[in-house]
C-alpha cells in the first residue's frame, strides 16, 4: 500500500510539476515586461497588448511546419495575451472586426479583409484553394506578422488622433492608444521569451539588412525614425500639441512605406532571379511580394493614378488625381515665351516626355469617338498586384524590380520618399 500511495504521489507531483511548466511558458509571468521596450518608454499598461507578439511566433512555428489546425486554433482562441476577465485577446478578433481606424477595409471593400486574406490561406480555400503549403505558409507569416499587426498598430495610432481631438490626452486614453501602437508594432524587448523578432520592427530591420540601409547594430534607419516619431508623439500628446501628433503619425506611416516598398522590390527581383535560373523557388518568392505588397496598397495605390497617351501608348503617372486631370494636358509657353512645353493645369506639372503638340494631345480622361478610357485610377498598384497575382507564372523577359520601382515612384515622391530611404538592393 505504502508503495502505490508513494507511486501515486509521484506522479500527481510530475503532473502538477508538468502542468506549472505550461501555465509558466504560456503567461506573462515568463516575459519580463518593463515599461519600455526597444527605446520607448510607456505611459500606460498596455501588457496585454505586448504578449500579443508570442501569438505571432508561435503561429509563424506552426505555419512552417503546415500545422493549420494549430495555427487556427492560436489565430481563433489566443495563447498570450489574456484579458482580466480570462478570455484572450486575439489575432483573428482584430482583423475580423470592422469600423478600425485603418484604410485596408474601405480599400478592398470588405470589413475584416486582413482576416479574409489570412484565413483563406490558413484554411486553404479561395484564392490559395490550389495553392502549395510553401505558398499558404509565407501568406499566413507574412500576413499575420506584417498585415494584421501593422493594420493594429496603425488602427491605435489614429485611434490616438480621435482621442485627443476629442480632449481626451491622458494616459487612459489618447496616450494608451498610442501606447497600443507601439506594443503591436515592436512587442516585448525580452530576449529570453524571443518575442522581439516577430513583428513589423523586425521585418524593417531584415529590409533594411537588404538594402543597406541599416546601422553598425543592424537597427534600420526606418525603426530610428519610427521609434523617433513614436516617442515625438508621446510628447505632443503630453503637451497638447494636435499638429506634433500628426506629424508623428504621418512619420511613422511613411516609414512604413519605406519598409513593405523594400519588401516589394526585394522580393519582385527575387522572382525575376527564379525565372532565369528555373530554381523552384518562384511561387514562394511570389507569395511574400504578394503579402508585403498588400501592407502598403492601400495607402500607396491613389498615388499611382495614370493617364494613357494614345501616341506614345505610354502612361503620365498623375499622383492622387481624378480624371479630368487627363484632359487638362495643353501645348504651351511659359508666360508666352520660350519653348513649348505639354503643361498640365490642373496639376501645374510638365510632362517632359511630351516633345510635340501631337503628342500632348494624345491624353484625354476618355478617348473621344472610340469611348476607350485614358484615366485609369491606382494603375501604378493594380501593375504590381498583376506581377504578384499567385495565377501569374511570370515573363522571363522581364524585369520585375525595375517595374515596381517604377510603379512605386509616383507614391514615393507623394511620402516625400528619396532614393537614399529606399536603398539599393545588395
Amino acid at each position: 500500500m505504502n508503495g502505490k500511495l508513494n507511486s501515486l504521489m509521484m506522479t500527481t507531483l510530475m503532473i502538477a510539476s508538468a502542468m506549472a511548466g505550461c501555465l509558466s511558458d504560456d503567461s506573462s509571468s515568463s516575459v519580463d515586461l518593463d515599461d519600455a521596450d526597444g527605446g520607448y518608454e510607456y505611459a500606460s499598461n498596455v501588457d496585454n497588448h505586448r504578449m500579443l507578439m508570442g501569438d505571432v511566433c508561435d503561429i509563424k512555428d506552426l505555419s512552417g511546419a503546415y500545422d493549420w489546425d494549430g495555427v487556427k486554433d492560436i489565430y481563433e482562441s489566443g495563447e498570450y495575451a489574456e484579458k482580466s476577465d480570462g478570455s484572450y485577446r486575439t489575432l483573428n478578433g482584430f482583423a475580423a472586426a470592422s469600423g478600425k481606424n485603418h484604410a485596408y477595409d474601405t480599400y478592398y471593400g470588405a470589413d475584416g479583409s486582413w482576416d479574409l486574406f489570412v484565413s483563406a490561406a490558413i484554411e486553404g480555400t479561395g484564392a490559395f484553394s490550389d495553392e502549395s503549403d510553401t505558398v499558404r505558409d509565407q501568406v499566413v507569416e507574412k500576413g499575420i506578422q506584417n498585415g494584421i499587426m501593422t493594420a493594429y498598430a496603425i488602427h491605435e495610432l489614429n485611434a490616438a488622433i480621435i482621442k485627443a481631438e476629442a480632449g481626451n490626452w491622458g494616459p487612459d486614453d489618447a496616450q494608451h492608444a498610442w501606447d497600443e501602437g507601439w506594443a503591436f508594432y515592436h512587442g516585448p524587448d525580452d530576449s529570453g521569451a524571443d518575442f522581439d523578432g516577430c513583428g513589423p520592427y523586425a521585418t524593417a530591420d531584415k529590409r533594411a539588412g537588404n538594402f543597406g540601409t541599416d546601422d553598425a547594430d543592424g537597427t534600420a534607419a526606418t525603426n530610428v525614425a519610427t521609434l523617433a516619431a513614436m516617442n515625438a508623439g508621446l510628447t505632443a500628446m503630453q503637451n497638447q500639441d494636435m499638429q506634433g501628433l500628426v506629424d508623428a503619425r504621418d512619420e511613422v506611416l511613411k516609414n512604413v512605406v519605406i519598409v513593405y516598398s523594400q519588401a516589394s522590390v526585394r522580393y519582385a527581383s527575387k522572382m525575376t532571379v527564379d525565372l532565369d535560373e528555373d530554381n523552384g523557388d518562384y511561387d514562394k518568392h511570389q507569395a511574400e511580394g504578394h503579402a508585403f505588397f498588400r501592407v502598403i496598397e492601400a495607402y500607396v495605390a491613389d498615388h499611382t493614378d495614370s493617364c494613357y497617351n494614345n501616341k506614345t501608348h505610354g502612361m503620365a503617372y498623375i499622383g492622387a488625381s481624378v480624371a479630368s486631370a487627363c484632359d487638362a494636358f495643353t501645348w504651351t509657353q511659359y508666360q508666352g515665351q520660350g519653348d513649348y512645353m505639354c503643361y498640365n493645369t490642373a496639376l501645374h506639372t510638365v510632362y517632359a516626355e511630351a516633345t510635340t503638340e501631337e503628342i500632348c494631345n494624345g491624353f484625354a480622361s476618355v478617348f473621344p469617338g472610340s469611348g476607350m478610357p485614358g484615366y485609369y485610377a491606382d494603375y501604378g498598384a493594380s501593375q504590381i498586384v498583376d506581377i504578384f497575382d499567385l495565377s501569374n507564372d511570370g515573363d522571363t523577359t522581364a524585369d520585375y524590380e525595375a517595374h515596381v520601382r517604377m510603379y512605386l515612384q509616383p507614391a514615393w515622391d507623394a511620402f516625400g520618399i528619396t532614393s537614399d530611404d529606399i536603398g539599393e538592393l545588395v
